[in-house]
């Protein structure tokens, strides 16, 4: 991995990713095993992550706009890493189904917020030859941290803590990931741009071009039928037979959810690389197509242990290669003066999608349609592969 662009802030960004996931990703591995454990199901799940989906596709573009309209984005990346410390902790402290909820969707609005703030700091720290490396670069970290994660959660719960206890625990590398993007990260100072003639034709400011939005409108479509990776847990858990009730219970469920997040940060780096030296798009394609195979596999086969794990696997990869090339690809299409906004609503996009695919899952999941949970979603998200698949021929985008 070349040095040149992993500069201090590069190292910020990616040290604030890897700890917030690890004490995220703690809370998430307990939380559908203790809705559970508390009489609640996949529809309170479904329900729960589908509102923590909403606050996060407002709050990408509540972030994405308040990034176009100010110079400095590191301090309001820093407040949305605290708030999402903050309300995540708080979990620990309430019982109630309505202030988990609350609270996890407050979380998730911070998480949302910082998003195409810190999204913004990292393009603006390499260059465009170095976008896909990047964003593969952070998602490697974010992977890792939700690889440790789950695995620091089971042992703890192996270890005798209660659910409370754990979530009180990931307040440690949440406080980390807080302290990394205050201290490590900056606001690079770009000269200003030469003043423009009055003949010369010139773009109404945060105008986004076409090429934009047919893109978002395709990772829109796909978003649809891609749904929390929550609920491989409960599917996990399911096809392994294990019940709330017993000791140890979270292994195999959150040893299974880790092992999709360890495939996702192997992933990622090289997909951006890959994504650098070819085609971005093309790339991001073929991750599209991995999605909409994962599912049909789930549809066919998810209730049992031998495909899921398989199904797990595939899942790492395309949401790899989906987060990483959907941010480069639009890092590439918008001018640095409004690629905040740009990653926002894209973020949003995604948010949107997530958020009817989830309902959709778990309510189906709930009333014993397991196949249609499943099945819908591969044919959404297909309709989503065409898509991209029409603009990349094209070459609108690259």
């Amino acid at each position: 991995m070349p040095s040149s662009w992993v500069t201090r802030s590069v190292v910020g960004i990616v040290l604030a990713t890897f700890f917030s996931d690890v004490g995220h990703e703690m809370v998430t591995a307990v939380l559908p095993l203790y809705l559970a454990s508390v009489g609640l199901g996949p529809a309170a799940l479904g329900a729960m992550e589908g509102a923590a989906d909403l606050a996060f596709s407002l709050s990408k573009l509540a972030g994405g706009a308040v990034g176009h309209r100010v110079k400095k984005k590191r301090p309001w990346a820093t407040a949305g890493y605290l708030l999402t410390t903050l309300g995540t902790g708080a979990i620990a402290l309430v019982h109630a189904f309505a202030a988990v909820a609350t609270l996890r969707t407050f979380a998730w609005f911070g998480r949302g917020f910082r998003s195409p703030l810190r999204d913004f700091l990292l393009a603006d720290e390499v260059g465009a030859t170095h976008f896909g490396r990047a964003y593969g670069f952070e998602r490697t970290a974010d992977m890792i941290g939700a690889f440790v994660g789950p695995l620091v959660a089971a042992g703890l719960v192996w270890m005798g803590l209660a659910f409370h206890s754990v979530i009180l625990w990931s307040l440690i590398p949440s406080a980390l990931s807080v302290a990394f993007i205050f201290v490590m990260t900056r606001d690079r100072e770009v000269p200003a741009a030469p003043v423009v003639p009055a003949a010369a034709p010139v773009a109404r400011d945060g105008k986004l071009p076409r090429a934009y939005w047919l893109f978002v409108g395709g990772v829109l479509l796909f978003g649809l039928g891609d749904f929390s990776r929550t609920f491989l847990i409960y599917l996990a858990a399911s096809a392994a037979g294990e019940h709330t009730g017993a000791s140890g219970v979270i292994t195999t469920a959150v040893l299974l959810y880790a092992g999709h997040n360890l495939v996702s940060a192997l992933a990622a780096y090289p997909a951006g690389k890959l994504g650098d030296a070819t085609s971005k798009s093309r790339v991001l394609v073929g991750g599209y197509a991995l999605g909409v195979v994962t599912n049909a596999m789930l549809a066919v086969a998810g209730g049992t242990l031998a495909w899921l794990v398989v199904a797990i696997a595939l899942s790492g990869v395309y949401i790899a290669v989906q987060e990483t090339l959907e941010k480069a690809v639009v890092a590439e299409l918008l001018p640095r003066e409004r690629r905040s906004l740009g990653l926002g609503v894209l973020a949003s996009a995604n948010a949107l999608g997530d958020l009817g695919s989830s309902v959709f899952v778990g309510a189906m999941l709930a009333t014993g349609h397991d196949v249609l949970a499943f099945a819908i979603p591969a044919c959404v998200g297909a309709l989503g592969v065409v898509w991209m698949g029409v603009l990349t021929v094209r070459r609108v985008v690259r």
